[in-house]
């Protein structure tokens, strides 16, 4: 009876407000976190850098630039852009749901030409080469 009336004191509160949060885990294809990536809602202009150890953003309201909450409630269907240096761009739409709101995305690595590009040489009337003179 005691451990039971120690748990329930010890348990988390739930909202008041009924919302729930949303965690997001973005990685790479090998499952490797990656730290320079940013979690947005399209209506909104402030981006959420992860957590650049384990790659993961945890929210459970968003401000949108009208000064409105967005509350993450569940059976919101919840839109969110993730993006990071050197990868694809994925919108993903969630439905939130009592708990147990992680979201796992893998974001495939931009495919890079890495041919090397020679530049021209340009040149001025000036540039001429010196021609070898004959030296005594």
């Amino acid at each position: 009876m005691l451990t039971l009336l120690l748990s329930l004191a010890l348990a988390a509160p739930p909202d008041d407000d009924g919302t729930v949060p949303v965690t997001v885990v973005v990685s790479d294809l090998q499952d490797a976190p990656i730290p320079t990536a940013v979690v947005r809602h399209p209506n909104e202009m402030e981006r959420h850098r992860v957590n650049s150890v384990d790659g993961s953003f945890e929210a459970s309201v968003l401000y949108m630039p009208d000064g409105t909450e967005l509350r993450f409630v569940p059976g919101l269907r919840l839109e969110l852009e993730i993006s990071a240096p050197g990868y694809m761009t994925q919108v993903l739409t969630y439905e939130v749901r009592r708990r147990r709101n992680v979201v796992r995305v893998a974001l495939p690595a931009i495919p890079l030409d890495t041919t090397e590009v020679e530049e021209p040489t340009i040149g001025f009337g000036r540039d001429n080469p010196r021609e070898a003179e004959d030296s005594p």
